[in-house]
């Protein structure tokens, strides 16, 4: 299944957004960002949006409610800030701009993973919704992100066909 929506054949608007100290300053070169640019592009999606922000809540909080509220985006990535170091704090700041939790996404992604890296075990990805658009939470590492994604890639185009209104329990 692609990312075409087939009732309107509009293909799911993406934001994907880095939060990394590092990467923020060009510092360090962003490899998990592109990771999931390439994986959504692969099944159809659109990228309308890319930024590489610090690990801080307010930058965190602004970028996802700006992409929510003001440039029609259906789905925003996050790849960073999801460890147990003290700058990490992406899920917070999801937690505290969503409307409502969807953990299945997240509880998928570690189930799925820690038969191969069992730090999966370590995430505290969250995974929600405000207004229309889905937020997902990733880790940082490009092998992570890889294997987090391929976890939950096909259920994501249903998900936010519900959100747009496409697809009701009348649509068989």
């Amino acid at each position: 299944m692609g990312f075409m929506s087939e009732k309107k054949n509009n293909k799911i608007k993406t934001a994907v957004l880095t939060i990394s100290d590092k990467g923020s300053r060009g510092e360090r070169e962003d490899l998990s960002g592109p990771v999931l640019e390439k994986m959504m592009l692969e099944v159809g999606a659109e990228i309308v949006h890319r930024e590489i922000i610090a690990d801080e809540m307010e930058e965190i909080k602004s970028a996802l409610i700006y992409l929510c509220d003001h440039k029609d985006v259906d789905l925003i990535l996050t790849t960073g800030g999801t460890g147990f170091a003290k700058r990490d704090i992406t899920p917070e700041a999801t937690l505290a701009v969503i409307e409502k939790e969807v953990p299945g996404l997240p509880e998928k992604m570690r189930a799925d993973t820690i038969s191969i890296t069992p730090q999966a075990a370590l995430s505290r990805a969250r995974a929600g919704i405000r207004k229309n658009s889905l937020i997902i939470n990733f880790p940082g590492s490009p092998k992570a992100v890889q294997e987090c994604l391929e976890s939950i890639i096909n259920v994501i185009p249903h998900g936010v066909e519900i959100l747009k209104g496409e697809f009701t329990e009348h649509n068989h």
